[in-house]
């Protein structure tokens, strides 16, 4: 938490342009997190950063517009669309009546999504392509402000060159094909995304409260709260699949049995080793004094006495 605090204040001083922080929700959803855990625990992360910025004694209009967020897409097209629309009004409302944010920038949720890996099959690799294009189309209609799109293997190996072409033609079909583009937020006013985004919105509502009541995101983090609550989502998924209640298409339904024949990429068995000879040389050439020194200095710059462990409450508006 300091070294976040410690990034964001030089970066609001020295480098306002800067985007000092991802708050990241990706690792939560992978990791087996409904949507709404991935919203809520990735949000109430990036409001304990506001936390503590604010006890550092920043104003919070210096730095909560160049925080940034990075979400999963998963396969419910519609649950998607509205964890995102969900995830911009909490946070704006977060910024707006809680932290008293009179900067209009500083309400808006700027977030980058990557297409859900988890949800990658190795039977039938192509099948992968469709996923990812319907995970990107509903990052797009959610409001995304950039996006990666998974490769087709990466539940195999690492992107074949035209698996990682594919992933990148997904997109530009996306951005010069379909229009989606062209409105901002197209399906607000749907009586079904309006009703899911409310509920999404609910449902990460209710988690703030349990966190609060567990002390806040530390505390929360050192009980093992959130990673129970992970857990416990990813073993219902999987039971799901298992019993067949949850379809995986090739998984545990329209199966074949076939020969995999996409091509695969292999790497050179020879380039760790050529690594390592490449780090051994430079330890071995470097000021071995300097580095020392310079080990010292971080280690001792990073002890302070004085920080504190936990985020005062008298830090919240």
């Amino acid at each position: 938490m300091r070294l976040v605090t410690d990034t964001i204040e030089f970066a609001s001083k020295e480098m306002p342009l800067w985007n000092p922080i991802s708050v990241s929700g990706y690792h939560i959803r992978e990791a087996g997190a409904t949507a709404a855990q991935e919203l809520a625990f990735t949000l109430a992360d990036g409001i304990e950063y506001v936390k503590w910025a604010l006890a550092r004694g920043l104003d919070i209009d210096s730095f909560a517009p160049r925080i940034s967020f990075f979400f999963n897409a998963h396969n419910d097209f519609f649950e998607e669309i509205a964890k995102y629309r969900a995830a911009r009004r909490i946070w704006a409302r977060q910024m707006r009546e809680r932290f008293g944010a009179k900067n209009p920038r500083s309400w808006i949720l700027r977030f980058h999504t990557q297409t859900a890996g988890v949800s990658l099959t190795e039977q039938q690799p192509e099948v992968n392509l469709i996923r990812v294009a319907i995970q990107a189309l509903a990052a797009v209609l959610g409001g995304t402000q950039s996006l990666h799109t998974d490769a087709m293997d990466e539940a195999i190996a690492l992107p074949s060159d035209k698996a990682a072409r594919l992933a990148v033609r997904t997109q530009q079909v996306i951005l010069h094909e379909t229009g989606v583009i062209n409105t901002v937020d197209p399906l607000g006013g749907s009586w079904f995304v309006e009703r899911l985004t409310a509920d999404i919105e609910r449902d990460a509502l209710d988690y703030f409260e349990k966190i609060e009541a567990l002390g806040g995101v530390i505390p929360a983090i050192e009980t093992g709260f959130f990673q129970k609550e992970i857990a416990d989502a990813s073993a219902r998924f999987q039971r799901e699949v298992d019993t067949r209640d949850r379809i995986i298409v090739g998984v545990n339904e329209y199966i074949l049995d076939e020969p995999r024949e996409i091509p695969i990429l292999r790497m050179d068995p020879e380039g760790e080793k050529r690594h390592l000879a490449r780090l051994k040389k430079h330890k071995a050439e470097r000021n071995a004094e300097r580095h020392a020194a310079a080990m010292l200095a971080l280690e001792n710059a990073s002890r302070d006495p004085k920080a504190p462990t936990r985020c005062p409450t008298s830090s919240t508006p």
